[in-house]
C-alpha cells in the first residue's frame, strides 16, 4: 500500500490555497491533478525532442517517433492488449466512442439493428449513438438502473436479443461509482452475437483493467483522468475488427499511397496499417508522451493499491457523510460496490450553490448534471453534488469536507 503524504508531494498544485484555505481536490472524476513526473516529461519533450512523427529521418523526428510508439507501448501493457496495434491515441474517450460510431457504426448498423446502452451512461456513450440512429435507422434502446444506481441485469438480459449488434456500457458510473460487471456483460453480449464498447474513463485510471480478461471489444478511456494531460485519450479495439474497420478522419499519416488515374481522373487510396489508418494528420505526441509518464506513476503505485486507496477512503467518507443532517448520499453505501465517487445533495440548496460554498473553504467539488441527465432522471433529481477521490486525497480532507457541510448546514 503506498503512501498518499508522500504521494501528495509529487503534485506541486496540491501546495496550493484557495480563499486561504489548503486546497483539497475531489474533482477527480472530471479531470486529475498532473504529478511533477508528467510535467517535467512534458517539459523536456518539447525543450530537448520536438518534431513531426513518421515525416522525417532526422535526429529529432526519430527521437519523437520512438517517443510516441513507446507510448502506445506502454498504453498497450497497462491494460493488457495483445499489441500496440490494438491502440488507437485520439483526444480522449468522447473521440474514441465516435470513431466507434463512425467507423464501424456506420458501415455495420443497419435499419433493423439494436444498439443497447444503459441509462447510466455518460452523454458521450449516448449521443453519438442517438445522431447515427438518425442517419442509419437504427434503435437505440436502453437497460434500466435501479433506484441505488446498480444496473438492473434483469432488464439488460430482457433487451439483449439477436437484433443487437452492440452493447454500449460503462465499466463505472461517473456519477455514483457504480462498478458494472462487465466480463459477465461481454458473455451474455458475445452469446447473443453482439459486440462489446466499454466507456472506461472512470475504470483505467481507478482499478486494474485488463481487456483481455473482460473479453470486450473496445475500450476507451482519457489521459487526463488519469495523471496524463489533457488531449490525449485511447481507443483499444480488437486486431481483427480494427482491420475491418473504416478509418474515421482522412489526411496524411492515415494512408499507405494515394495515386492519381490520369485516364479516370480520379485518386485510389490504400490505407495505412494499424493502428495508423486511425491516426490522421499530426499527432498529440507530447501529450502521448505525458500518457507515457502517468502511465508509469501509477504502475509504480500498484493499480490495486490504488483501487484499495480510494475504496478505503470512500468507506470512510461514506460513514462521516452520515453524521450530516440534510445531506442525502445517492448510489449504494458499500463502498466495495463502486470506485471514489460520492454523488450527494444537501436539503435546502441547489448542488452549485453547495459547490460554490464548498469553494470557499478551498474545497472543489463539481456540482450539475455531470453529462448524464438520464440517470438523474431516473434518480429523480435535478442535479447533484459530486465528491471523488484519487490517489492523493486523505483521511484529513474528508474530515475538512464533512465539517465544512456541517456548516453550511448551519446557514439554512
Amino acid at each position: 500500500m503506498f503512501d498518499p503524504y508522500k504521494v501528495r508531494e509529487d503534485f506541486p498544485i496540491l501546495k496550493r490555497k484557495i480563499n486561504n484555505h489548503p486546497l483539497i481536490y475531489f474533482d477527480n472524476a472530471a479531470t486529475s491533478q498532473k504529478p511533477r513526473q508528467v510535467i517535467e516529461a512534458v517539459k523536456e519533450f518539447y525543450e530537448k525532442h520536438n518534431a513531426n512523427v513518421h515525416r522525417a529521418v532526422h535526429t529529432l523526428s526519430m527521437e519523437a517517433t520512438e517517443l510516441y510508439e513507446e507510448a502506445h507501448e506502454e498504453a498497450a501493457k497497462f491494460i493488457g492488449a495483445k499489441s500496440m496495434e490494438e491502440i488507437v491515441f485520439v483526444r480522449g474517450t468522447t473521440e474514441a466512442i465516435n470513431l466507434v460510431a463512425y467507423s464501424w457504426g456506420l458501415h455495420n448498423l443497419k435499419r433493423e439493428d439494436e444498439v443497447l446502452a444503459t441509462l447510466m451512461e455518460h452523454h458521450s456513450n449516448i449521443v453519438p449513438w442517438e445522431i447515427l440512429s438518425k442517419i442509419k435507422g437504427f434503435k437505440v434502446k436502453y437497460v434500466d438502473v435501479n433506484l441505488d444506481g446498480t444496473l438492473n441485469y434483469e432488464s439488460l438480459k430482457e433487451f439483449l436479443t439477436p437484433k443487437v449488434k452492440l452493447v454500449c456500457i460503462t465499466h463505472v458510473s461517473n456519477v455514483t461509482g457504480v462498478i458494472n460487471d462487465v466480463k459477465t456483460i461481454a458473455k451474455l453480449a458475445h452469446e447473443n452475437g453482439a459486440l462489446v464498447l466499454v466507456d472506461g474513463a472512470q475504470s483505467v485510471p481507478h482499478m486494474p483493467v485488463n481487456v483481455q480478461d473482460l473479453d470486450c471489444d473496445f475500450l476507451a478511456f482519457s489521459g487526463h483522468k488519469m495523471l496524463g494531460p489533457t488531449g490525449i485519450g485511447v481507443l483499444y479495439g480488437k486486431r481483427e475488427i480494427l482491420e475491418k474497420m473504416e478509418p474515421f478522419h482522412g489526411g496524411g499519416e492515415m494512408i499507405r499511397e494515394v495515386s492519381f488515374n490520369h485516364e479516370t481522373r480520379r485518386c485510389k487510396i490504400s490505407w495505412n496499417e494499424l493502428p495508423w489508418k486511425f491516426e490522421a494528420g499530426t499527432p498529440d505526441v507530447c501529450g502521448a508522451v505525458g500518457l507515457t509518464a502517468a502511465i508509469r506513476y501509477l504502475k509504480a503505485l500498484g493499480m490495486d493499491n490504488v483501487k484499495t486507496h480510494e475504496c478505503d477512503l470512500t468507506e470512510y467518507a461514506l460513514k462521516r457523510l452520515k453524521e450530516c443532517l440534510k445531506v442525502t448520499v445517492y448510489g449504494p453505501y458499500d463502498a466495495s460496490l463502486k470506485c471514489g465517487i460520492i454523488p450527494f445533495n444537501v436539503e435546502g440548496f441547489n448542488s452549485h450553490d453547495v459547490a460554490l460554498l464548498l469553494d470557499s473553504y478551498g474545497i472543489m467539488i463539481r456540482s450539475g448534471f455531470h453529462c448524464a441527465q438520464p440517470l438523474h432522471q431516473k434518480l429523480r433529481i435535478s442535479s447533484s453534488a459530486r465528491a471523488s477521490f484519487y490517489i492523493y486525497n486523505t483521511r484529513e480532507e474528508v474530515d475538512r469536507f464533512v465539517e465544512a457541510l456541517k456548516e453550511i448546514e448551519q446557514t439554512l
